[in-house]
């Protein structure tokens, strides 16, 4: 029993083991940012390869891929952030959008009297839950200024480790295949060839198709003259990742601010703008994915939602990936199950 128990403490399997797990506990702060630096090298690399037939060196064509993409993302991510900071702060600080408790109870005053005390306790609740949502909105942005440091941190650990993703990630396969027995070389082949298949399928049925749409909707906001036109479009990108929902609840919105506000022109303008984003999805995502496999909405919903809770505000990204990743292992390993049956059926 001590000689196993020797034997097992001394292999190199499970020193290996242990130091992985130590790896991945020292890991765990910037893990986030490894796995969307993976993700982020995996859609630059196309660009790079490109580059890099006018530009012979690979690191300086990669160096300048990031900069075309992944830097832009980088302030548009700061400008979303300072511009939510911004609202947040004014709606707390100066009320603007809670509902006034005395202008509440004139309004309560037109209804009939047995429903009138019904009416001011929701009018009131209301008005509390719009002021407890936006200060824990400003509370929420208030500690990730606190944590800027750590921003900064996982900053310049997505920026390196995108770099040496997509300046070496072909040489991932080859050293994770060392350790791969030959009879098992051709199953892992065809799980990343459809794992490929699947994060192009997301990458532009999902991803690009939204790029689109929210730069069409910034555009068409900003010249619709509504303030924070940038900041909208990318909402509404946000909202066409989703699957179902699409950019219907931003436009909605500002239709429903407009008719309050009494500017009736724009807003049967920003109501069919509108309709004609959520139709332009029918047209935009087929031409992108025609080549792809589809992937079930539910797989995209799940992990749209469950991944911001895992992952922080980059679970949008990581969360949909790595379920289609997930699901891609599955439908690989369920062809290849399906195959051997077959085959030995056959030779039966």
């Amino acid at each position: 029993m001590k000689n196993k128990f020797a034997e097992t403490i001394g292999s190199p399997l499970f020193i290996v083991g242990i130091l992985l797990i130590i790896s991945l506990i020292v890991l765990t702060p910037v893990l986030n940012m490894l796995l969307l630096g993976a993700v982020l090298a995996y859609g630059i690399r196309p660009i790079a390869k490109k580059i890099q037939l006018k530009i012979k060196f690979s690191a300086i064509s990669t160096i300048i891929s990031i900069i075309l993409v992944v830097i832009p993302l980088i302030l548009i991510f700061g400008y979303t952030v300072s511009v939510i900071m911004d609202l947040s702060y004014s709606f707390v600080s100066s009320n603007n959008i809670s509902l006034d408790f005395n202008q509440s109870a004139n309004m309560t005053s037109y209804l009939p009297s047995e429903i009138q005390p019904s009416a001011t306790a929701i009018t009131t609740t209301i008005n509390q839950i719009i002021n407890d949502g936006l200060k824990m909105v400003f509370s929420y942005f208030l500690e990730f200024i606190k944590s800027l440091p750590l921003v900064m941190l996982k900053i310049f650990v997505l920026l390196f480790s995108t770099f040496y993703f997509a300046k070496d990630g072909h040489k991932i396969k080859k050293y994770l295949f060392s350790f791969i027995p030959k009879e098992r070389q051709e199953f892992f082949s065809h799980m990343i060839n459809e794992i490929k298949t699947v994060l192009k399928s997301i990458f532009y049925g999902h991803f690009l198709t939204g790029i689109i749409i929210g730069t069409i909707g910034a555009i068409g906001f900003y010249l619709l003259g509504y303030e924070y036109a940038l900041f909208l479009g990318i909402l509404t990108g946000i909202f066409q990742l989703i699957p179902i929902l699409g950019p219907w609840p931003i436009y909605t919105v500002l239709f429903v601010t407009d008719i309050l506000s009494g500017n009736y022109i724009r807003a049967i303008i920003v109501l069919f703008f509108g309709f004609g984003l959520s139709l332009s999805d029918m047209y935009i995502r087929p031409a992108l994915t025609s080549k792809y496999v589809d992937i079930h909405p539910l797989i995209l919903i799940l992990g749209f939602l469950s991944g911001p809770i895992v992952f922080g505000l980059v679970g949008f990204i990581l969360g949909p990936l790595i379920l289609g990743i997930t699901y891609a292992v599955v439908k690989t390993y369920k062809n290849e199950r399906e195959m051997f049956y077959q085959k030995n059926s056959e030779e039966t």
